[in-house]
This record gives C-alpha cells, structure tokens and sequence, in this order.
C-alpha cells in the first residue's frame, strides 16, 4: 500500500521542534483530545502534515495562555487564528501582569506550602498563585485539566527511567505549558531525558520561597525560543508568490536608473539571493526528514524575507522609473 498523497509531511521528532511540544505530550494530547489525527506510513510511522503543525503551533500558543487544552482541541484552524490573534501584543501599560497559576503534585512540598507560617510577602508572592496543592496523583488527574496553569510542579523522591512516561502524562493532563521536577535522586541519564522532554529538573531540597522564585523566574522566560519564532509561520500556507521572476529582475538590474543609485541593483542581488536559497531549504526538507524541522522554517522564513525585500525593490523600482 502506497503512503496517502498528502504533500510535505513531517515525523513526530521533527513537529516536536517546530511547535515545542514534546512528543509525549502530542500522543497524549491525540489520544485524549484528537488535537490532530496523522497519516500512517507503510511502517506505522505517524506523519504529521502542515496543516496539522499549523494546528498545534496555534493549540500550544492558546495553552500557554491559559486555554485549557480540552477547549481548543477540536476548533477549527480558522477559528484557532481568530482565537489567537493578538496574543503577542504586550498588554496595556495601565494592566498588571496576572500571576503565574501554579500547581504542586508531591508528597511533601504541598503541605509544606500549606503549613507556611506567616511572613512579609515579598515580590515573587505576588507573582505567584498557587492554584491547586495535590499529595494524591488521582486527585490531581481528575482536576487538573480545569486549573488553567501556567507551571506544574511535581515532587519525586525518587525518578527512574520507567517513570519518565508517568511525568509526561501529568504534565500533558495538566495542560501547562512549563513543569518543574523536584528531585532527590535520579540518574544524569534520566535527567537528561526530562530536559529533553522540555522538564526543568531541581534537586531537592527546596523550600517555598525558593520554589516561588524559580516559578516566577520559569514563567517570564515562558513562550520563548525557535518555538515561538515558528508561530509567525503558518506552514499550511503557501509561501508568498514571487512578484519578479528571473527575466524581470535580470532587466531591473540592467537598467540605467534616472538617478545614479545603485539600489536596484544591490536589492535585484539581495531578492536573487534569497530565492536561490529559498530553493535550497525546500529541496533539503524534502530529502532529509530528520532535519525537516530546521529546514520548513528556513524555507518560511527566507520565503517572507524574498517577500519583504520584493516590495522594497518595488518601491525603488517605482521611485526610479523603470520599466520591467
């Protein structure tokens, strides 16, 4: 059986990079909410198209804000655009920042937060709700979805490499978009593993101002990275069409300007440039699918730099009076 044409695909690893969720999360998140449903390969591989990452870039963007996944898994991509439109802006200066919800699944650091005695608040108070304090894994699971959280802490004594899927299905449940692993013990191996799975691993022992602190210092650098870049660029859409073709940017070149200027010809080798490279990463993402993630985002991102560099050739081109 031949794979389904469906054009540019992309393995798990690869949407994994493009959108900064990790692999655990997008299986949980398919199986539970049907975020997207990927092609199969002859080989049972998932194959994820570009309208499926387009999907999850715009479904991680609304999570981090605050959207519990359960309620824009099976939104529409057009309805997913509106929703998240604006997102980016900054907020009104005359707006405080709301505080960083937080939820603590462990077997001590609830009840040590619980039990803090009184003291003068300092900033990271402020920054700070502690939005659901779980000793119970079932009773996390049965509410977490509904917390809203922006950071999800989870206290281990002890962590092993088979209970780095456990992890992962929690910090999918929960829906937040961070999550921070206290531990006592585990392998260089496997915290490798968690950092790999975008956790923060924290040797215990920690106390609820520093816990506090690390979560207001997690939150603010929250929505960063080539994850965030990669959302300005819907992959289910077309790249920009080329508003001068080789023949006309060969005459813009050759042609004497009224003034001497010599920026259509600087712009003519910028636009030239940038369509020879735009052909380059396409045809790499195509024949490599390990790096297919790299490579969809050079190809966007050159594909709106040519765009760019296009309109201002044809501003100069205007100005000059030149006949193309």
């Amino acid at each position: 059986m031949n794979e389904p044409e469906v054009g540019q695909t992309y393995r798990i690893g690869a949407v994994a990079r493009l959108t900064g969720i990790p692999p655990d999360t997008l299986r949980v998140w398919e199986r539970r909410y049907a975020v997207v449903t990927p092609v199969r390969s002859e080989a049972g591989t998932r194959l994820y198209r570009a309208e499926d990452v387009s999907r999850l870039n715009l479904i991680k963007r609304l999570v981090d804000n605050g959207d519990a996944i359960s309620h824009v898994a099976r939104l529409s991509l057009e309805h997913l655009r509106q929703r998240a439109k604006g997102l980016d802006s900054p907020p009104p200066a005359s707006q405080e920042a709301r505080p960083c919800r937080v939820g603590v699944l462990g077997p001590s650091l609830p009840l040590l937060i619980q039990g803090e005695p009184s003291r003068e608040a300092d900033d990271a108070d402020a920054q700070v709700q502690f939005a659901g304090l779980y000793t119970e894994e079932s009773t996390f699971r049965d509410q977490a979805g509904g917390l809203g959280l922006d950071l999800l802490v989870l206290e281990f004594p002890t962590i092993h490499d088979d209970q780095l899927r456990q992890l992962a299905d929690l910090a999918a449940r929960s829906g937040a978009p961070r999550t921070l692993v206290i531990y006592n013990y585990a392998s260089r191996d496997v915290v490798n593993r968690l950092e790999a799975q975008h956790m923060v691993a924290k040797r215990a022992p920690v106390d609820a101002t520093e816990l506090r602190r690390w979560c207001v210092a997690m939150h603010s650098t929250a929505g960063g990275g080539s994850a965030a870049l990669l959302a300005d660029f819907d992959l289910s859409e077309p790249p920009p069409a080329r508003l001068y073709d080789t023949a006309a940017l060969s005459r813009i070149a050759a042609a004497s300007p009224t003034v001497k200027c010599e920026c259509p010809h600087h712009l003519v080798q910028l636009v030239s440039s940038l369509v020879a490279f735009e052909t380059y990463s396409r045809e790499c993402e195509n024949r490599n699918a390990d790096d297919a993630a790299l490579h969809a985002f050079l190809h966007a991102a050159t594909a709106q730099a040519r765009a760019t560099m296009e309109a201002a050739l044809a501003r100069v081109v205007e100005a000059e009076g030149l006949e193309v």
